[in-house]
């Protein structure tokens, strides 16, 4: 016997290595040192910081992999893959450097999981940092044929006077509300209870989704907000805090960016809630308080700023083509969001 005899067949590694190089050399950075195939990816520290902090992140993408794989649609959950890492680690303020992913699979499919990579390389280059490498596990007996699994980390870089830590969050500072893209990679084993439950399929086309399938508009991947909102730090804009808001929705990350005595009052039907949440709201009988919890209603990531820099904000993202909207107030309080349902919400 060999090893393929056993379920792994290291020809189709090498090959899967061969289809993804051109896609993740064209991500590096003047920083990368070497080149794809080592033990380990080097990076050379950017110049000109006094006192750097470098800052990781790792995520996955969830049970949002099953749509893909039910649908054959390999492509967008590789952006999902590395939003969910350097969203988070935007949120101090860090430029996001270099990125490495994980996947695993019961058989090696190169072209599947090629289609996979060119999405990680769409979420490097949307975001600005190297795909440093990977890895691939095959692992026969352990994923039925055609699953696979992802996982990511990144390391990004802020000077330490500039990290975000909540320390600079003050009572009277107004949140910021960043459009999300939908739902993004979050609260999917709900979304297929509701669409399990219901008998239905994902090429069904509900109307309040104007004429989209369920599949075309859940498979939507994760908005990527590192550039506009470094580039917002970089022109002067004051930014106190900010919050990616995931699993848990509002009620569980903003609080994250808050000092211990604050909360924030939100103003409820202050931003639109995209149609996808009203109908699975409606269809799975999901009450608000559960929608709050779950998703991120329509909010990908929020910004805490002064008063004085509210309308610079938002005409910046407006400039940028991100829908922003004022949604609430910093207040004292034990870190915890108040109003957010008291008057209906959506």
């Amino acid at each position: 016997m060999d090893y393929k005899e056993a379920g792994v067949d290291i020809e189709a590694g090498r090959s899967f290595v061969e289809k993804i190089r051109q896609g993740v050399e064209s991500t590096h950075r003047a920083e990368v040192l070497g080149g794809l195939g080592g033990f380990g990816g080097y990076f050379q520290l950017p110049s000109g910081y006094q006192e750097p902090v470098l800052v990781s992140g790792t995520d996955g993408v969830g049970t949002k992999l099953k749509i893909a794989q039910i649908l054959n649609r390999h492509d967008t959950v590789g952006i999902d893959l590395v939003a969910m890492c350097v969203n988070d680690i935007l949120t101090s303020g860090a430029e996001p450097l270099f990125f490495l992913d994980y996947l695993a699979t019961g058989k090696l499919n190169p072209q599947q999981l090629a289609e996979v990579v060119t999405g990680i390389v769409t979420g490097c280059r949307l975001s600005g940092c190297a795909l440093l490498g990977g890895e691939t596990a095959e692992m026969p007996g352990f994923y039925q044929l055609g699953e696979y699994d992802l996982a990511g980390f990144s390391v990004g870089i802020v000077e330490k006077s500039k990290l975000l830590d909540g320390s600079q969050v003050k009572v009277g500072d107004i949140a910021i509300g960043l459009a999300s893209d939908g739902v993004h990679s979050n609260g999917f084993s709900l979304v297929r209870k509701i669409v399990e439950t219901n008998g239905l399929s994902w090429d069904a086309t509900p109307e309040l989704l104007g004429g989209k399938s369920l599949g075309e508009v859940l498979l939507t991947p994760t908005k990527i907000y590192v550039k506009p909102v470094l580039d917002a730090l970089r022109s002067g804009i004051e930014i106190h805090g900010m919050a990616h808001i995931t699993g848990g929705g509002l009620p569980e990350n903003l609080p994250r960016c808050l000092n211990q005595n604050q909360s924030v009052k939100i103003e409820p039907g202050s931003w639109e809630i995209p149609p996808i949440f009203s109908w699975l709201a409606d269809t799975g009988n999901v009450n608000q308080a559960a929608m709050f919890d779950t998703f991120n209603l329509g909010i990908g990531f929020v910004l805490i700023v002064p008063p004085g820099e509210v309308k610079s904000v938002i005409s910046w993202f407006d400039s940028q083509e991100i829908k922003a909207y004022q949604i609430g107030e910093v207040i004292e309080g034990k870190r915890e969001i108040v109003g957010l349902i008291e008057e209906g919400g959506f």
